[in-house]
């Protein structure tokens, strides 16, 4: 039987995720809850119904269609969805008229996924490839090696965007078939790390030390800057003095404060971290991240203006 995994998006004409233009491909699920993420829909491995509150016209033609009487109108206009009596069948979907409600995401064959990025080949010439991103692309560990030895066998450029937070066999396992790691590191201090994240980054800064201490694909450390949790000089200098410690040419990279999370937060029903959301750091603020990190001892900083408002 063939792998499948589930994604929640696959992104085209994308000039983030790596070099060139690329085709992100983003995996459900993540190990990790961090406070601020900035892809709330992808931290659940399971399927999720959408409601756009701004694209319904409040036909009520779900409500009918609804087996399990999870939909119900509201005053105010709109509907209400019971989340305990959802089955997710998506009945609903499929009647809605104006689109207002959807899946979060769909379970896709490696064949599948590979055909909908070839499409792209053509702009793959000129430096690009196809990115796979996340939720954590590891918590699928057997559809991300399937998906990654089949990009290789077409020869598309692979990159990963991860937090590391994964078992060291793993890792190895899919290494030989990656072109680019982007990995993150974002709080150095055991115990600030587990508050801002839910988990342990002992295996992280493990994983961190193999990736830089062994051939093979190109890497680049990445700290996002995000107020209150890591976005500290103490922290970068940590972090930096850690990866220089371990690879003096190391290439590290600095993420802006990216605020385009905040709207994603009602739509996946859940507590946005910040009550004011916070701008990005302003050109002065980042020179001083910068320094810290030059003080950590790292050489080869990644300074780019676009790719530091990344949303990972």
């Amino acid at each position: 039987m063939e792998q499948k995994g589930r994604i929640f998006d696959i992104r085209r004409f994308s000039v983030h995720d790596g070099d060139g233009i690329r085709t992100t491909v983003f995996f459900k699920g993540c190990p990790l809850r961090c406070r601020w993420c900035q892809n709330p829909e992808g931290i659940s491995p399971d399927a999720h119904l959408f409601y756009f509150k701004n694209k319904c016209i409040g036909c009520l033609t779900c409500v009918s269609a609804c087996p399990e009487h999870a939909i119900s109108p509201v005053d105010e206009g709109g509907i209400k969805i019971d989340r305990t009596r959802c089955t997710l069948c998506m009945r609903c979907t499929d009647v809605c008229p104006a689109r207002a409600l959807a899946p979060d995401s769909e379970l896709v064959t490696v064949r599948e996924v590979v055909e909908r990025v070839k499409a792209d080949l053509p702009f793959f010439r000129y430096g690009g490839g196809v990115t796979i991103s996340g939720g954590e692309p590891f918590s699928q560990f057997q559809f991300l090696q399937a998906l990654l030895q089949a990009l290789k066998k077409e020869e598309i450029h692979t990159t990963i965007e991860t937090s590391l937070f994964t078992a060291p066999s793993r890792l190895q396992a899919v290494l030989p078939y990656l072109d680019m790691v982007f990995a993150d590191v974002k709080v150095l201090n055991r115990e600030a790390h587990r508050k801002a994240t839910g988990v342990d980054n002992n295996g992280i800064l493990e994983n961190i030390r193999t990736l830089l201490t062994q051939a093979g694909p190109e890497r680049i450390i990445r700290t996002p800057l995000i107020p209150a949790f890591t976005a500290t000089e103490q922290n970068i200098e940590d972090i930096a003095r850690f990866i220089s410690g371990i690879d003096p040419e190391v290439r590290y990279e600095l993420l802006n404060y990216n605020p385009l999370a905040r709207g994603k937060y009602d739509l996946v029903e859940q507590k946005f971290c910040f009550a004011e959301n916070p701008r990005p750091y302003t050109k002065a603020q980042m020179e001083r991240f910068y320094e810290a990190a030059r003080r950590g001892g790292v050489k080869n900083l990644v300074v780019d203006s676009v790719k530091a408002q990344h949303p990972f």
